[in-house]
Formats: structure tokens, sequence, C-alpha cells
């Protein structure tokens, strides 16, 4: 058995027909995991779907009822990137929920792996690239509405920069806005308990390591931005990541690390411009759960994005991840 769980749903497959993201490859890396032994059926977690007032912590009550009620605008739907359906947001409801059932069991066995997951182009108000809800930022704001952590750490390796992320996290929501008249009778709560997104300011630590020129255009400051040139390979990549963790965690002190394990810095990603090998990806995985591990502070894994030529690939780097997560955290 893995010293950690995998925390995976047949429902994180997303609706969206013949698309550049590869819906399938959750169900896929599950398969090469289990026909390779690297996991056992017993190291799998279902997780429930998150429920609304989880999304609330971070997204906006007229947001959620436009995905509820599918009343987006076009514009609004354009910028998602996927067809929407009430389909996909039952998936990304329940991605929500795996990240946080993943980001409880990580902080009592020290790592944990939502096989789905790491939707960082998500804001408060609207979704972006493929992302409709930032399952990572529910999951922290609710740990630490329980009280379970004060304090948490994103650390992207994702191609593309988390916008969202940087937008959730860059700024202050300490004082709660009051809600529109019609919150209350949309969700089945009393107003007093719809929850707003509290937080405190500088509660959250983020890190970007992303291709500079390549999606989004406009990319919000996170706390430490790694802007790569094109092309940039390997060595540099991981002494670039090695610096970004090293004077992250000299400024901050996290009770979770969260790290969004995108396979798309791939050499062969269609979305991609650098040009990591599989073993470098893997390294990568390995440096940060080294980090995490010799300073004891709990990880909870995503995959985001990854986008091969061949999904073989991008299946294999997600697997990897888990590979290098059962080295590090494997039991003495």
């Amino acid at each position: 058995m893995l010293p950690f769980k995998l925390v995976y749903s047949d429902g994180y497959y997303l609706p969206i027909g013949e698309h550049v993201f590869p819906a399938e490859k959750y169900r896929l890396i599950k398969e090469r995991l289990l026909a390779h032994k690297v996991a056992e059926a017993a190291d799998f977690l279902i997780p429930k779907p998150a429920a609304d007032e989880d999304i609330l912590l971070v997204h906006t009550p007229e947001y959620v009822h436009k995905l509820k009620t599918g009343t987006l605008s076009a514009r609004e739907e354009l910028t998602l990137e996927v067809p929407y359906s009430p389909e996909l947001v039952r998936a990304f409801w329940m991605a929500a929920g795996g990240s946080m059932l993943a980001a409880e069991h990580a902080l009592a066995e020290k790592c944990a792996v939502n096989m789905g997951g790491g939707f960082h182009h998500a804001f408060p108000d609207h979704g972006e690239g493929f992302c409709m809800i930032h399952d990572v930022a529910v999951a922290i704001r609710r740990l630490q509405k329980d009280g379970k952590i004060a304090r948490a750490m994103t650390v992207d390796c994702d191609v593309h920069q988390g916008n969202g992320t940087a937008a959730i996290f860059g700024r202050a929501h300490a004082a709660a806005q009051p809600l529109p008249s019609w919150s209350s009778a949309m969700f089945g709560l009393p107003a007093e308990e719809i929850p707003h997104p509290e937080a405190p300011e500088g509660s959250v630590f983020t890190i970007s390591l992303h291709q500079e020129h390549n999606y989004p255009a406009l990319k919000p400051p996170s706390s430490i931005d790694v802007n790569l040139p094109d092309g940039t390979g390997d060595d540099d990549y991981l002494a670039w990541l090695d610096n970004a963790l090293s004077s992250g965690l000299r400024q901050f002190d996290p009770d979770l690390i969260c790290y969004v394990a995108g396979a798309d810095p791939y050499a062969e990603d269609q979305l991609g411009g650098l040009k990591l090998t599989v073993d470098g990806l893997k390294k990568r995985d390995q440096l940060v759960f080294r980090v995490a591990h010799a300073r004891n502070i709990p990880v909870m894994v995503t995959f985001a994005g990854g986008y091969a030529w061949h999904v073989e690939d991008t299946v294999a780097i997600h697997c990897n991840t888990v590979v290098a997560a059962k080295e590090e955290f494997r039991e003495a």
C-alpha cells in the first residue's frame, strides 16, 4: 500500500467532447497506477462533491448562481473555453470535493494526491482557461475556516501562470461584503449562514513557475513569479524551482503546501513551450516532496494541465508524480 491516499472519482471526467484537454486522462492514470502496481485499490478514496457553501468561500454568489442555473453569458462561456453543461458543473464540484478530501488527508498523513483538480485559472467571479472553479482555493479556505490550518503555500508548476490563484490570494477578503437580497433563497440557507470569503491578508503565499510568453496574457502578481524563457530545459528549471522554494520558505512558514503538478512543461506538450523531459518532470516532483518532507510540511497534490500530443505521455508524467511521492514518503 501507499503511505498516503489517492483521491479519485469517475465523476472527474469533463464532458467537453473533442477538446485539447484530455478528459479521459483521470481514468487512464488510475488504470496505469493499478496495472504497474504503483498503487492498489485500497489506496484510493472516493470524494463527495463540494457543498455550495464550500464553493462560496472563494466564489461570488452571483457567479455560483449562474453556474447552477446555466445563465452564463456567451462571453463568460467563451472565456471559460469549455462548453457549459450541468454535468460539467457537477464535475468541477466533484474536483473541489476531491481537493478538500486530499487536503484533510495530507494534514494527517503528510501527503495526499487529488488525481483531478488544480484548476488555477478560475477567479472568484468567472472562469478562464478550462477552469470553472478553483478547487485548491476552496480546500485552503475550508481548512482555514475550520481552524485546521492558518497559513498555506501554493507551489504551481503548471506551464501557465496561476492567475486565478494570484488574484484570489493577492488581496484581503477580511471585510465581508453585503450579500445580494436573493442569496439566501438561492442556496436554501439562512442569510447568516451564507459563507463570506473570509481570510486574513497574507495567510496564503503563492509561487508560480511558468513560461513567460504563454497564457494568460495578463498575469496578476504571485508572491513569487518565476517567468521562464521559451525552451527552458530540465537543469535550468530545477535550479529556478529550488531557488523559488528556498526563497519562499525563508519568508513564509506554511501549515500546508498545495502543489499544482502540471504535466504541461513537457517538451512535447501542445500548449507549452518549455523543454522538460519526462525524467526532468519527475525530478521536479522529487524536489518539491523532498523539501516539504524535510521541513515536515504536509503536501497536497493536484494534477492540473497536461496536453501532450500523445495522451500516454501526459498519463505517464502524472503517474510519475505518484511514484515520486511514494519514494519520498515511503514508510521507514
